[in-house]
């Protein structure tokens, strides 16, 4: 069996050791027969879901869950806008990028519209997150003629042979690339006052020079502007420059991967990247793209896409496809429509306040840290020496679900809660987090058998 190490291992549901009831038992053993042994199911009870609407996730006895972890579906579950341009345009056409279609120019026009401040030109559509990393960095290493890439300690970027060589959060028998060189990531809460800019510029710094020493030219710099999987390391914004800079120098790309911080979710920008007044070459996206329907892709700058271009064929039979077009299209002009990144601004502020006040009172929040629809809380098990307690953070999001709220958790020392709802979380659902996560440190505390 994989080692649980990694972080897809984080709150998952182990065979035998907790008493699920037949009918979920049963449904277990048919699905381990039916799929395999490489998926996992989230929980020490696992769930059953039948139903979404909005922020909720509904399970066959009609109980309803508020979903504050899935930002697949950044605009709420089933959103009617999305579900109307999907079935209206799998009516209408349904085929590839190998016709001239108009709504695939709209959408490349809008998402280019977004970083009017870039060189970014171009559009390139995908299926997956991964996918989109794994083409980004094919056209790395065309651009650049090497194959070198730095990553953040617990990074992950995608699941495809090429990346999850450069993705360290799958674990120890995921190995890494010998041309992968990992960094250690921007924990501000650990970093005991150093300048975090300049500390993460020169780790990068030194893991290009490493590269070069083994003769290995370096292709690309590509992180997670929220480092989403190493803890959610928002800020200070602007750190993120000296090492841009420095990967530029070297003749590499910088590629901002948006899967998890993009569509508006940190409540200042489109993108999490313009926090810190940096300019990619490529910027990759998926995950909230189509609001649950697979479609994502990659922005990035004329110059890097020229060679590639001229030396490779890119096609994608589902990439680009009209419906999944369609679909982009209506998360884009729902987003604006609605006013989502101010909304995420003032809800997710919300959401954060209120977590940071319960640090008052429960000694193991370390620290609380986030941007808009992002919140990450490190709990520890000493705060002078900021140890992890991953014990009490896996007790925690079980009994968070069984408050009916739905979390997880990230970070390499598996201990921080990773809060990403949907864009549409109202001030009130915000609040439910809240006391459901105050109830759930007490009767952790307490050791009440009580969830």
């Amino acid at each position: 069996m994989k080692s649980t190490t990694d972080l897809n291992m984080v709150n998952a549901y182990i065979p035998g050791r907790t008493d699920v009831g037949p009918v979920t038992e049963a449904l277990i053993k048919r699905r381990d027969a039916l799929l395999g042994p490489a998926y996992r199911l989230m929980y020490e009870h696992p769930l059953q879901i039948v139903r979404g609407e909005g922020v909720w996730l509904i399970d066959p006895q009609g109980r309803r869950y508020l979903d504050v972890y899935n930002n697949v579906t950044s605009l709420g579950h089933c959103h009617p806008a999305v579900t109307e341009a999907i079935c209206q345009q799998v009516q209408t056409l349904a085929t590839n990028t190998r016709y001239l279609h108009e709504t695939i120019l709209e959408l490349a026009e809008r998402l280019l519209a977004t970083v009017p401040e870039t060189a970014l030109a171009h559009l390139m559509l995908t299926c997956t997150g991964s996918e989109a990393n794994d083409l980004a960095y094919r056209i790395a290493k065309v651009r650049t003629g090497g194959t070198g890439v730095i990553v953040t300690d617990t990074a992950y970027h995608g699941i495809t042979d090429a990346v999850s060589q450069f993705s360290p959060s799958l674990g120890a028998t995921v190995n890494l690339g010998p041309h992968v060189r990992l960094v250690p990531a921007p924990r501000s809460y650990h970093a005991q006052g150093q300048d975090l800019g300049e500390r993460f510029a020169r780790d990068v710094e030194a893991a290009i020079a490493d590269l070069q020493r083994h003769g290995i030219q370096p292709a690309a710099l590509i992180v997670d502007s929220l480092f989403t999987s190493d803890g959610i390391l928002p800020g200070p914004a602007g750190f993120l420059k000296g090492a841009v800079q420095a990967i530029q120098r070297a003749g590499g790309l910088f590629i901002a991967d948006e899967v998890q911080p993009g569509f508006g979710r940190t409540g200042e920008h489109m993108w999490g990247f313009q926090r810190h007044g940096v300019v990619p070459d490529i910027v990759t996206m998926g995950k909230p793209m189509g609001n649950g329907q697979p479609v994502a892709g990659l922005l990035a700058t004329a110059d890097a896409l020229q060679e590639f271009g001229q030396r490779s064929r890119y096609f994608n039979t589902f990439g680009g496809n009209t419906v999944s077009c369609a679909a982009a299209l209506a998360v884009l002009k729902t987003i604006e429509r609605e006013g989502l990144i101010a909304h995420a601004h003032e809800a997710g502020s919300i959401l954060l306040d209120g977590i940071a006040a319960l640090a008052e009172r429960h000694e193991a929040i370390g620290d609380v840290r986030g941007a808009g629809m992002f919140v990450g809380v490190e709990l520890v098990s000493d705060r002078r020496s900021r140890a992890p307690d991953r014990s009490l953070t896996s007790e925690v999001v079980n009994r968070m679900r069984d408050k009916g709220v739905l979390l997880s958790a990230c970070a390499m020392g598996h201990n921080v809660l990773k809060i990403r709802p949907p864009l549409v979380l109202t001030k009130d659902q915000a609040g439910m987090v809240i006391d459901a996560l105050d109830e759930s440190l007490t009767q952790a505390r307490t050791g009440s058998a009580s969830r």
